[in-house]
């Protein structure tokens, strides 16, 4: 059974990616929602062992869902320079607190909603799976920026 999970999970992740790479070009750059759901697929096909079919769907759901909103929250807040002000710096890390406490209320919200339908251990997968994946697509970033 567990064989028969795996091999569908592999076919839905590639018959997503090949669908995904029909419709983009080298030139095109995915949207939000491309990318999340990208990264959903991503982490369930990672995580199949632990999950269940039925459950690989809702959580693509779940997590499309949360990255909209946080991204909802907006850009990124500017990095502090040298060349600031006391007052500009001190607006920036309020600005980073009040950011950091509406992550926090959203993470909090998002872990009651896969707590309905998940362990508490496959929330650390996706959790550190997550945490795995943007630190690799930051590197990613940071080496092409450099070339």
């Amino acid at each position: 059974m567990k064989n028969v999970q795996k091999i569908f999970m592999l076919v839905l992740a590639t018959i997503f990616c090949l669908s995904g790479t029909a419709q983009t070009t080298e030139k095109q750059k995915l949207t939000r929602e491309q990318l999340a759901e990208r990264q959903a697929y991503h982490i369930a096909l990672d995580l199949s062992n632990a999950f269940k079919d039925e459950v690989s769907g809702r959580f693509v759901k779940t997590y499309v869902a949360y990255q909209k909103e946080i991204w909802a929250l907006g850009p990124r807040i500017p990095e502090i320079t040298d060349d600031m002000t006391d007052a500009e710096v001190d607006k920036i890390l309020k600005q980073r607190f009040e950011r950091s406490q509406k992550i926090l209320a959203i993470r909090e919200k998002y872990y009651k909603i896969y707590s309905e339908f998940l362990t508490p251990k496959q929330i650390e997968m996706v959790y550190r799976t997550d945490r795995e994946m943007m630190r690799r697509m930051a590197q990613k970033k940071k080496e092409g920026m450099t070339k």
